[in-house]
């Protein structure tokens, strides 16, 4: 079954009928002549824009994570002396 792609109550192709099943959703559009329309390209562009600001944005927030700061907070919260593992400088007692 072709999926047409709907703007502003209309089919981008200009097809019409009632029984034609239409999204606004990009990836599930199978009309070619939707596909070749201005409109389908505009939101295709749009759409990859704002997931390449998204991607720069998580990119920018990366958070490194020191897993042995982490490691010795953890040992340290627990009741008793603990000695750290095998990797750590001497081993000693936290």
């Amino acid at each position: 079954m072709v999926t047409h792609f709907k703007i502003s109550g209309h089919l981008a192709c200009g097809h019409k009928g009632s029984n034609l099943t239409s999204t606004r959703e990009l990836n599930r559009v199978k009309c070619r002549s939707c596909r070749n329309t201005e409109a389908f390209k505009d939101a295709r562009k749009t759409e990859r824009n704002a997931a390449r600001r998204a991607a720069r944005k998580a990119k920018a927030i990366h958070v490194v994570n020191d897993w042995r700061q982490a490691w010795t907070e953890r040992l340290t919260a627990m009741t008793g002396q603990q000695r750290l593992p095998r990797g750590f400088t001497g081993q000693p007692f936290v």
